[in-house]
């Protein structure tokens, strides 16, 4: 995928249209003479070219140069309805993305911008709806009330939309300080705060959300009254691709291809409570460092991402090769005994042996999964399946079959499997009732431990790294 990254300065997103326009002709130095080259009809250029920033939920590009997001999955779903790649160009915020489509220099942005009909801009319907929050950090003092925002600053992306709700809290609270940094994203802003850089950030919840997992500080200071909607800007003569989009957007809404992406980037980052994040990275930097390079080795041998067996090995055993269930289950990656004599695992107390074993097993339960589920919902159905056993799974799927449902996404799954444990459903299962929903719970345990450990260690390269390596990126 290409990305580039055009240096001319932004518009601003959110001031009156007339400032808006200044800003696009006067600082950006766009006169008729100078104004670059429109894109033409995406039939007639191959592709669809999408304007887009840098963020932890829309769009995100890994350490090994693979791009993902919320926004980037749909829009390729999009490029294949419309029979043509995606090629995405990154400009440096979203101001400077609306810009490039008012200029026609792309053919849509899609960038996390909220919907604002004040533009001479076509909207499509919303993709997902936000409210915003202020956030700070435990150890400050709590906010009751505006009255106690006065002498306090809060910083925000620049164009984002809580600033006309916190400028009218302003003018009804003196002292107060709204700050804008240059061309910081939500992400940005909140590493600051967590540095102790900053003083309360203005953000949306989901943002929080996913800040929280690797800051445990984070609190939410005050609940703003302001919501909006995500959604793309395409320029007024669209003309077919409006209704392209449109019709995409609709059926996207009507199969569930769009709550199904939703899930797979944020549908699980609430689960864990502060006091379960603030133990893991303890347990990250007390005991993961004893162990880390056998899950390299694992890594090796499977061509499973290291950090995905260990959040794996996390949730079976907080990383206790010693631990022990009352079921039998034993070790690091809690093996039985029948499964670990099948692996050759002679010490499952062993942690080497038992972190091997259990990649192992794991990497074997995915490859026996059918060839028509697609990652990352492969691994997490595969997980699903460490835990409740292939013979249950497949039982599952069945019944997931039979109500109607894919089998093929983890999204769909994760609805079925807490059935197994009811007698109606369980008299159809060969292998008696299962606890299907402990399988669904432990699975959005792993999805929020592999997404920490993803940002915070660095990903392994084996001398000889084996092909397709599989949950290597941050969001999956």
């Amino acid at each position: 995928m290409l990305a580039q990254n055009p240096g001319s300065p932004p518009g601003s997103a959110f001031l009156p249209v007339l400032l808006f326009f200044i800003a696009l002709f006067g600082l950006s130095g766009c006169t008729p003479d100078a104004a670059p080259r429109r894109v033409g009809d995406y039939r007639m250029a191959g592709e669809l070219r999408v304007a887009t920033r840098l963020d932890a939920i829309s769009y995100r590009q890994e350490a090994q140069g693979e791009t993902s997001g919320f926004e980037h999955d749909l829009l390729q779903k999009l490029g294949q309805r419309l029979g043509v790649p995606v090629r995405f160009v990154v400009y440096p915020d979203a101001p400077r993305a609306l810009d490039a489509v008012l200029n026609g220099e792309v053919h849509l942005a899609a960038a996390g911008i909220t919907r604002n009909e004040r533009f001479p801009l076509r909207w499509s319907a919303p993709l997902r709806e936000v409210d915003y929050v202020l956030v700070g950090r435990s150890d400050d003092r709590e906010i009751d009330g505006e009255d106690d925002l006065a002498g306090r600053t809060i910083s925000m992306r620049r164009g984002s939309a809580p600033v006309e709700a916190l400028d009218r809290i302003r003018k009804r609270v003196p002292g107060l300080n709204l700050h804008f940094p240059a061309r910081l994203g939500d992400q940005a802003l909140l590493e600051q705060l967590g540095q102790g850089k900053l003083d309360l950030i203005a953000t949306d919840r989901v943002h929080f959300a996913l800040a929280a997992q690797t800051n445990p500080i984070f609190v939410i200071a005050y609940n703003l009254p302001a919501r909006s909607e995500i959604a793309w800007a395409l320029p007024i003569d669209a003309g077919s691709l409006a209704a392209e989009v449109d019709a995409f957007l609709a059926g996207a809404r009507e199969s569930a291809l769009l709550a199904r992406i939703a899930d797979r980037y944020f549908g699980h980052i609430r689960r864990l409570d502060d006091q379960d994040v603030a133990v893991f990275l303890g347990h990250m930097r007390t005991r993961l460092p004893a162990y880390r390079q056998h899950f390299h080795d694992a890594q090796a041998r499977t061509g499973v991402d290291w950090r995905f067996l260990a959040a794996l090995a996390y949730q079976e055993s907080r990383w206790d090769p010693l631990a022990t269930s009352r079921t039998g289950v034993r070790g690091m990656m809690m093996l039985t005994s029948e499964t670990a004599d099948r692996l050759g695992v002679g010490d499952r107390l062993d942690a080497r042996e038992s972190i091997l074993g259990g990649a192992r097993y794991f990497s074997m339960l995915r490859d026996q999964l059918p060839g028509g589920i697609a990652e990352p919902d492969r691994s997490w159905i595969a997980v699903a399946a460490y835990n409740l056993g292939m013979g249950h799974m497949n039982g599952a799927r069945a019944i997931a079959r039979g109500m109607g449902r894919h089998d093929t996404t983890w999204w769909d799954m994760k609805a079925v499997l807490p059935l197994l444990s009811r007698p109606e459903y369980a008299a159809r299962l060969k292998s008696g009732p299962a606890r299907g929903g402990e399988a669904v719970i432990m699975t959005e345990n792993i999805r929020n431990f592999h997404g920490i450990l993803a940002r915070l260690e660095p990903p392994y390269t084996p001398p000889l790294q084996p092909p397709g390596l599989k949950l290597g990126r941050a969001g999956d």
